[in-house]
């Protein structure tokens, strides 16, 4: 056998230099420039570089792996034999290889370490040269995919789970493909009371910085700028990592793991021990849990911190891709099951669950997650639009925003009335279990607050703690507020949908994704946005709202930095100048800003809106009172 592969490895294979070069031996200077004003000089004077060497490496691999499984499964199967692969072993596959050939592969695995660990600490160790170092501790507040859950269960259906990860590793994919029932009985929260199902099983939050620096192996999320907040002087002494179980509406997060109340002793502690107030740093729906945790730590029946809490120990809150208003992609997730990017999930997550779970056990299990529900759109056709018309409507746009459950005409009647957001949120109330409505009326609003006095008089209300709209930021004159996203990808924005055909299913509805025309892809309306949260979502608040006196009262000073989305042609994750939701995590300028921030050196960061935001914001029926116009 060893021959064999020896005669025909050598006969097809023709050494020639390894393309790839040296990585660049320090970091370059990193300046933030507007968009229009950045040259890509490194594309105009390096040589390209040929993909040939390594697509041939990458093919050969292929066709090893396959003999080698082949001869895996034909050592466990009594009915092929394969005896010439008996003395196979990774000593004699390497003995048989041209010794060109097994240094180009050594050079390439060198190569591609070098290039990550240049881009990963890149941006940390140019800001070290000029001086930058850590200042204020940090707090991280991650988003619903960031954050592992593992199981603490020890009765009989658990045990063989006990601190396995049923969220956020390969461990979740083996328990969905081995035993589906077990772990939908993990994963779902008691439908009436929202905490723990009965019988013992008990999922909780991964801590520490495992918990959100990978999905899975390899797939990063925090970990990019874990690296670069490393370079500049962070460690486990001043930077934490505040994880939480996303399936838990905000109020059992206090009820059953008493999160803000550990919340707030972090941050007590790390200005204590550092004399220095906090920055925190939220991504996501993480961001909607801070601004629920600033009503709560200064209510009185909350954390009792009272009204100047924060302006004492938060110096700045840096926040990423904040679904302020929702993300329009939840509803569709529990209304029909739906998985064509909809809810957080990244391609790993929806993978599992679209081949292993049908769409009424995906809308059971997003359900049985109250804190997916927070996510729901709010305010209403005030921000979203009506049947007619959106804010976000552009000229000669065939299909409007306006409408967002739409439903095709056929033969000349429509199947269905049109609905807006705020009655696409009563119909599923409708067609939803009494526990769900239950579940969502009792945690969350969706509605808007026009006065001083409304918004005041729902500080005393938790359910309006997590909608900007209806409630205020802290009275903390002091904080600095930075919001960072990203613009320009795609964004689901409204729905074509159509009567189920399935007579065996549960759910009256399903998107049309037969329906491909203008601006409709497979039944979905696409409009502005990070690809998973709107742009008016993560910019409205951001750019109009929150200069608003009764959303502001205390005059909390608000930076804009928009990212447009610029991927890299061939990187899966999008490169340094990703603008996608998850991936702007390791976008280089928003790193470079982040550590500016915690670095003390927040007024270096300049505002940069490119999108048509503020025009967006300013159609939108808001408006100020006349009194502080």
């Amino acid at each position: 056998m060893s021959s064999f592969l020896r005669r025909r490895i050598l006969r097809d294979s023709t050494p020639t230099e390894s393309s790839r070069e040296s990585a660049p031996p320090k970091a370059e200077e990193v300046r933030l420039a507007p968009v229009s004003n950045i040259i890509d000089s490194a594309s105009s004077k390096a040589p390209k570089k040929s993909s040939k060497r390594r697509n041939g490496f990458v093919f050969f691999l292929g066709g090893l792996f396959g003999i080698v499984a082949a001869g895996f499964f034909a050592g466990q199967s009594d009915l092929i034999d394969f005896p010439e692969l008996g003395d196979l072993s990774m000593d004699s596959l390497m003995d048989i290889l041209p010794a060109s050939f097994v240094q180009d592969a050594r050079d390439l695995a060198r190569g591609e370490r070098e290039a990550v660990n240049y881009d990963s600490f890149s941006v940390g160790l140019n800001l070290l040269s000029q001086g930058v170092k850590a200042n204020h501790p940090v707090i991280m507040v991650p988003g619903v995919i960031s954050t592992g859950l593992e199981s603490w269960g020890t009765t009989n259906s658990s045990r063989q789970y006990f601190r396995k990860r049923l969220w956020g590793s390969w461990s979740m994919m083996r328990a969905l493909v081995l035993d589906k029932e077990s772990w939908k009985r993990h994963i779902m929260l008691d439908k009436y009371t929202g905490l723990d199902p009965p019988g013992g099983i008990k999922l909780r939050a991964a801590q520490g910085f495992d918990a959100a620096d990978f999905f899975i192996t390899g797939y990063w999320i925090w970990n990019k700028i874990l690296e670069n907040l490393a370079t500049i002087g962070y460690d486990p002494t001043n930077s934490f990592t505040a994880a939480y179980d996303w399936r838990l509406s905000y109020s059992n997060l206090e009820v059953r793991d008493q999160y803000f109340t550990r919340l707030k002793m972090y941050i007590e502690m790390a200005q204590k021990v550092s004399d220095k107030k906090v920055v925190l740093i939220s991504h996501s729906m993480g961001s909607q849990v801070l601004f629920y945790f600033f009503h709560w730590v200064a209510a009185a029946d909350g954390g009792g911190g009272g009204d100047d809490w924060v302006d004492k120990h938060v110096d700045s809150w840096i926040n990423i891709s904040g679904c302020m208003l929702g993300a329009l992609k939840g509803l569709p997730a529990v209304l029909s099951g739906e998985m064509k990017d909809t809810a957080q999930l990244n391609a790993f997550a929806v993978y599992g669950l679209e081949k292993f779970l049908s769409r009424e056990e995906r809308a059971e299990i997003f359900r049985a997650m109250p804190g997916i529900s927070s996510m729901l759109p709010m305010g209403g056709n005030a921000i979203w639009g009506n049947s007619t018309w959106a804010p976000d409507d552009l000229p000669g746009q065939n299909v409007s925003f306006g409408p967002f459950l739409n439903f095709k005409t056929l033969n000349g009647s429509s199947q269905a009335r049109n609905m807006t957001v705020e009655e696409s949120l009563s119909y599923l109330m409708n067609v939803t279990e009494p526990w769900y409505e239950d579940q969502v009326k009792g945690s969350y609003s969706h509605g808007v607050a026009h006065t001083t006095a409304e918004v005041e008089a729902n500080e005393n209300d938790p359910r309006k703690w997590i909608n900007p709209l209806e409630s205020r930021l802290p009275l903390a004159p002091n904080l600095k507020i930075y919001c960072f996203y990203g613009i320009g990808k795609p964004t689901e924005r409204s729905y074509f949908y159509r009567k189920s055909e399935n007579p065996f299913s549960n759910l009256n509805v399903t998107i049309d994704t037969t329906l491909t025309q203008d601006n409709i892809d497979h039944g979905v309306v696409l409009g502005e946005g990070d690809g998973t949260v709107n742009l008016i979502s993560v910019g409205y608040m951001c750019n109009k709202g929150w200069n608003m006196h009764r959303y502001n009262p205390a005059g909390v000073k608000v930076k804009v930095y928009e990212m447009p989305h610029e991927p890299e042609r061939f990187s899966p994750r999008g490169g340094p100048n990703t603008g996608d939701h998850v991936d702007i995590l390791g976008r280089s300028s928003l790193n470079d800003l982040i550590l500016r921030v915690a670095a003390g050196r927040g007024d270096d960061v300049s505002e940069n809106v490119v999108s048509d935001i503020r025009k967006y914001a300013d159609r939108v029926e808001i408006r100020e009172e006349s009194e502080y116009l």
